[in-house]
């Protein structure tokens, strides 16, 4: 087994997202990293983007959609998917409203109305907020991302391909749209002022502007994500079946999409010697043979083991304690 670096990548790398399958604890894996960078001098930005957030109880303190101290060089953010998409949403009405007429307005609304229920609404507005970090991260030098369970992650990562596709065709409908106009300011001089071609020229640039901006976001956070220097991503896992099943699935689908896998981290494996009673020596000969099923399965990737702690980890003091393990030799 090639063992993971974590302290390479936290002195190297401006993006890590963790993730895994829900409950192999990725929000704990994921604090003692960001706390382990901000002790090594990053100034490192932890952001949940799981709908089910726990950062609060990992640092034991209240943290909230707003960036919150947690100790030195390092802030914390729960992204709300529901107010995100209501900012979102906002947005996008107010852009409109400047370019339609008043008989429109009424179908504008109706239409934001179905959009805030429509599947993948959160996920399109969680993208928003994660591309504008990505894009100005401000003062941080390290963005980590604890993210949703798999499924949920991989549709988001998804996201900036499929939505810079979209964007390109709603910009091409715009241009169409502009040369109707043009064609129809030449056939009606006199037309209505109110009408929905008036102005098209100013209007469709008016449109245009924002969808080209986000459309760049878009890619340049798909560039973010698929370039290793900058970014990896690492996935949690427990040396059992469903975890590890739905971790070789996930890494496949990231290679497909060209996002580098960093490693592993195999969490709560029991400590040797534990097996003396018949119940925790079934236990762990069940453990070893999974543990050899990662390591065949995952044989290209570097890992680490993390060992089950006796107690719950939250409060600084305890996540200190533990990440302590994602560098030891």
């Amino acid at each position: 087994m090639s063992l993971l670096d974590t302290e390479k990548l936290l002195a190297e790398k401006s993006l890590l997202m963790v993730g895994g399958k829900g409950g192999v604890g990725k929000t704990t894996a994921a604090s003692a990293l960001a706390l382990r960078a901000s002790e090594l001098g990053r100034r490192v930005l932890l952001v949940s983007t799981d709908p089910a957030h726990s950062l609060a109880d990992a640092f034991d303190a209240r943290i909230g959609d707003r960036e919150t101290p947690l100790a030195e060089n390092l802030a914390g953010l729960e992204i709300d998917p529901d107010a995100e998409v209501d900012a979102y949403l906002e947005r996008v009405r107010r852009q409109m409203a400047r370019h339609i007429s008043p008989v429109q307005r009424d179908t504008l609304e109706r239409q934001l109305k179905l959009s805030r229920e429509s599947p993948g609404a959160q996920e399109a507005a969680l993208l928003e907020r994660i591309s504008a970090l990505v894009d100005d991260p401000g003062d941080r030098d390290l963005l980590i991302f604890d993210t949703a369970p798999t499924g949920h992650t991989l549709r988001l990562l998804s996201l900036p391909e499929i939505m810079s596709v979209w964007m390109e065709g709603l910009l091409q409908q715009n241009r169409r749209s502009e040369k109707l106009g043009e064609v129809l300011a030449h056939l009606t001089p006199g037309r209505d002022l109110d009408s929905p071609t008036a102005g098209g020229d100013e209007r469709s640039r008016a449109l245009a502007e924002p969808l080209l901006e986000r459309q760049g976001r878009f890619r340049r956070t798909r560039r973010c994500l698929q370039d290793n220097r900058r970014s990896g991503f690492i996935f949690v896992l427990t040396a059992e079946r469903l975890p590890i099943l739905e971790t070789a699935r996930a890494v496949e689908n990231l290679r497909e999409a060209k996002i580098p896998v960093a490693g592993l981290l195999v969490n709560r494996v029991l400590p040797d010697g534990v097996g003396e009673g018949g119940f925790l020596r079934a236990r762990k000969e069940r453990e070893l043979r999974l543990l050899q099923d990662i390591e065949q399965r995952f044989a290209d990737l570097d890992r680490r083991h993390l060992p089950l702690q006796p107690d719950d980890i939250h409060g600084l003091d305890a996540l200190r304690r533990f990440s302590r393990l994602l560098h030891s030799p």
